[in-house]
């Protein structure tokens, strides 16, 4: 049954990708810290993350479960739980927040050599870039 603690996690990183590369692709922070900055949005935030892992962490409880029942000849909910959460959830909230600061830093950088600023690739007038953007707000 090492095989758990092998697919679980990497399954979760998998989602975790595919998530962080989504939140950075829709211009977001990342998920950890949208979740502890924006208090309006963290049920959001926790569905779509429930979402995206929920079938990880389902398959993690029962592969610790069958586990369980063939070591201890039971199952114990709060090591089932924990165990599930360690394999599942760490790993993904983790990478998912890694993977997005990554893909908004490289889009930045690449953006800069390139002439575009914004996340979803549109160039930006040369001119504006020159111009401070805080005097554009006193302006008028």
């Amino acid at each position: 049954m090492a095989f758990r603690l092998i697919m679980q996690p990497v399954m979760a990183i998998l989602f975790a990708i595919r998530a962080g590369l989504r939140d950075a692709r829709e211009g977001q922070s990342p998920f950890l810290w949208a979740v502890y900055a924006n208090p309006g949005r963290r049920r959001k935030l926790w569905r779509r993350a429930r979402n995206d892992v929920g079938n990880v962490f389902i398959l993690a409880l029962v592969l610790d479960a069958i586990y369980q029942v063939m070591v201890h000849s039971g199952v114990y909910a709060l090591e089932l739980l924990l165990t599930a959460t360690i394999l599942a959830l760490v790993p993904y909230v983790v990478v998912r927040g890694l993977v997005t600061l990554v893909r908004l830093a490289v889009t930045r950088l690449a953006g800069r050599r390139l002439g575009v600023s914004r996340a979803d690739g549109r160039p930006v007038d040369q001119a504006s870039l020159s111009e401070d953007p805080r005097q554009e707000g006193q302006e008028g």
